[in-house]
């Protein structure tokens, strides 16, 4: 299924056509509001399944204050041991009618679940509540990474947090998001302790970062997965 088709799965199609030819995707969020972040891979053929799940679903998501965002493709795997398809934002006014749309949406269509299933083979989400006003923007043509550390202990994490940080920036790359707290719904756990989107200029840029602080050397960290998004 074409990465237009993924984004209208999550309510996103209208978004997706009014940016696509933009190179600049920017997002704004008032303190309080919710920041959904979802890997998904869609299954293929599945087009009948999209059609049932637009009709039952989507009403409920816009009545709890759902709002698209744009989306972007996940083109590569740096780390870890899963390349979804997408990597797609949303928006909702408050984590009480996120959090709503949870508990009403199978009273609803008792059925969402398996339908979400049928329709993706991988399914990953977190949500996060703003604890500030946050606006950014992603420049698709830099070469920019969706990263997600998973902790061991939290004093030699905090500390590994602030030297890595200091180090992406004197190697040239910025941080665009940082999220933490985040919470992930029973069957689409997806809960790193801390998750990044960083531009690097271009990709020999990043490499030659990454040449010189592996994550995969740091013992500090229980787990990393590393995307290239675009």
């Amino acid at each position: 299924m074409k990465f237009s088709t993924v984004l209208l799965l999550l309510f996103s199609l209208s978004f997706m056509n009014s940016t696509a030819q933009n190179d600049l995707k920017s997002f704004s969020f008032k303190k309080g509001e919710v920041l959904d972040i979802i890997l998904l891979s869609t299954a293929p053929n599945s087009g009948a399944l999209f059609e049932r799940y637009k009709k039952t679903a989507f009403p409920v998501g816009f009545e709890y204050t759902y709002q698209p965002q744009p989306g972007f493709k996940t083109t590569e795997l740096t780390l870890g041991n899963h390349l979804p398809t997408s990597l797609i934002l949303g928006k909702w006014s408050s984590k009480e009618k996120r959090e709503g749309f949870l508990t009403t949406i199978t009273k609803r269509v008792p059925d969402f679940h398996s339908q979400r299933r049928a329709l993706f083979t991988y399914f990953g989400l977190t949500y996060y509540v703003a604890p500030r006003d946050i606006q950014f923007s992603v420049d698709t043509k830099k070469y920019n990474l969706a990263t997600s550390f998973w902790k061991k202990d939290s004093k030699s994490f905090s500390s590994f947090l602030t030297q890595w940080k200091k180090e992406v920036i004197k190697s040239g790359g910025k941080i665009i998001l940082q999220l933490q707290d985040g919470t992930s719904p029973t069957g689409y756990d997806y809960n790193p302790d801390i998750f990044y989107i960083i531009e690097w200029k271009d990709e020999s840029s990043f490499e030659t970062f990454a040449k010189k602080h592996p994550l995969s050397s740091y013992e500090v960290l229980k787990n990393v997965h590393q995307l290239v998004i675009d």
